[in-house]
């Protein structure tokens, strides 16, 4: 029974220290950033680049050829809008999975150093998806400016959505950068799941167009609300959806800590597979 407390006790020790290590996560979220953008002529501008290019392309397809719309007098620039502000947080989340799942491998010199903290990798890939999400937000807010010509005072709740999108992203982190090591083509599975799971998440089209037959479905995926709160506070000056919002709280939590259990559990035998 002590032995098994004692265990528990070393599994979880590492998770309070993170604080702690704020210097050192800082320092390889930084690197990452760099090493992402090091020798191209754009270099951070390509955090914008990207999703730019997919919200013209799917703004000429969905709202150019078929029409679509978020709400009944909204032009193909408020769809932009709309498009843009979901994609904010889906963007940080794919790309902390897509990072993550490689992190470890990636790393395998401070593998066999019993000392490093190898648990700081996933939250630094995590980090450094933020950071990029933040520069595209600045746009998100600079392009609403240009076209509605005001900012809803609502953007100020935005560190509310933040905290739980970061628990969420570092939950799935620490889960997908362990299941790396063991299964190397995770990260065409990943690929694959992501794409599913936008799809499956209005972000490209208005939940008003989702038959009811599916609205459950669609309700039950917790990105969903994330989604809705982010275009309520960002674009309709609406509050959050706190109903939503709480569901997605709690699965952010369960997630964090199964994550974080899970990488903790698995890390003793990281050195033997790599």
């Amino acid at each position: 029974m002590v032995a098994a407390e004692t265990t528990q006790r070393a599994i979880w020790k590492p998770l309070w220290q993170l604080p702690r290590r704020g210097e050192l996560i800082l320092s390889l979220a930084k690197r990452e950033l760099l090493v992402r953008y090091k020798g191209s002529a754009l270099g951070l501008l390509w955090a914008l680049l990207t999703p730019a290019v997919m919200i013209a392309i799917f703004t000429f397809i969905f709202a150019g050829i078929f029409g679509a719309r978020f709400g009944a007098n909204s032009s193909p620039w408020d769809y932009a809008l709309y498009l843009f502000c979901g994609l904010l947080p889906w963007t940080m989340f794919s790309e902390t999975l897509q990072q993550s799942a490689g992190t470890i491998v990636s790393h395998a010199n401070l593998v066999k150093r019993v000392v490093f903290p190898l648990e700081t990798l996933p939250v630094a890939q995590a980090l450094a998806a933020v950071a990029n999400q933040l520069f595209a937000t600045v746009a998100l807010i600079i392009a609403t400016l240009i076209i509605r010509h005001s900012l809803p005072p609502t953007v100020i709740l935005f560190p509310l959505l933040l905290v739980p999108q970061l628990l969420f992203a570092l939950g799935a982190a620490w889960l997908i950068a362990s299941l790396g090591v063991f299964l190397r083509d995770i990260t065409q599975g990943i690929s694959l799941f992501l794409m599913v799971w936008m799809y499956l998440t209005p972000i490209i089209y208005p939940e008003s167009i989702v038959p009811d037959r599916f609205r459950t479905l669609i309700n039950f995926n917790p990105f969903t609300s994330l989604v809705r709160s982010y275009r309520h506070i960002f674009l309709d000056g609406g509050m959050p959806d706190w109903s939503g919002l709480t569901y997605f709280a709690g699965i952010s939590i369960v997630l964090f800590l199964f994550g974080y259990w899970w990488f903790a559990r698995t890390r003793k035998n990281f050195a033997d597979v790599i």
